[in-house]
């Protein structure tokens, strides 16, 4: 069953590396973050990309949200997430290299957990990128009530980028 307008966000346990920034080139030891404790009582947008430093994700999706968080903040927002079926190491690389800092919450879902609780997964064998990828989309959440899910019906980014969650914040 796919997660729509109106449900409770799944409770689920996300990895993820926080940014020091007394000292930001380092990687620290990675952390979890359960979505329940983490989101109740806040506005989040959450958006997942299929793969960091892939293609789509890094030219199109990612700059969209990197230039535009300061304006979901200042509509809302407080807390912006990517998520990916990455490992939290490479999420964390992947924040350094768009210099994201805290602004944005760079998160692992590479077990495949919340994808799955969401009904949001695709299988990436056949591209060779592993049986369990998340699809690429945007889900706004306040205090864990889901009130806006973009999912890409096609290769690209449109309901899932940052225009359309700006919209709807």
């Amino acid at each position: 069953m796919t997660i729509k307008v109106g449900d409770i966000f799944p409770d689920t346990v996300l990895t993820y590396v926080p940014y020091d920034a007394k000292n930001p080139e380092a990687c620290g030891l990675p952390q979890q973050l359960k979505t329940h404790a983490a989101f109740k009582g806040k506005k989040v947008v959450l958006f997942a990309v299929p793969g960091a430093f892939t293609p789509t994700c890094s030219e199109e999706h990612m700059p969209g949200y990197v230039q535009s968080v300061g304006e979901m903040k200042s509509k809302g927002a407080d807390i912006v997430a990517c998520v990916a079926s990455n490992d939290q190491f490479v999420m964390h690389a992947w924040g350094k290299s768009y210099n994201v800092k805290d602004d944005i919450l760079m998160l692992s879902d590479a077990n495949g957990d919340l994808g799955s609780a969401l009904g949001l997964v695709n299988d990436g064998t056949a591209r060779r990128m592993g049986p369990i990828r998340l699809a690429r989309f945007a889900i706004i959440i306040d205090d864990l009530k889901v009130v806006y899910v973009g999912v890409e019906p096609a290769p690209g980014v449109t309901v899932s980028g940052a225009p359309a969650v700006i919209a709807k914040l």
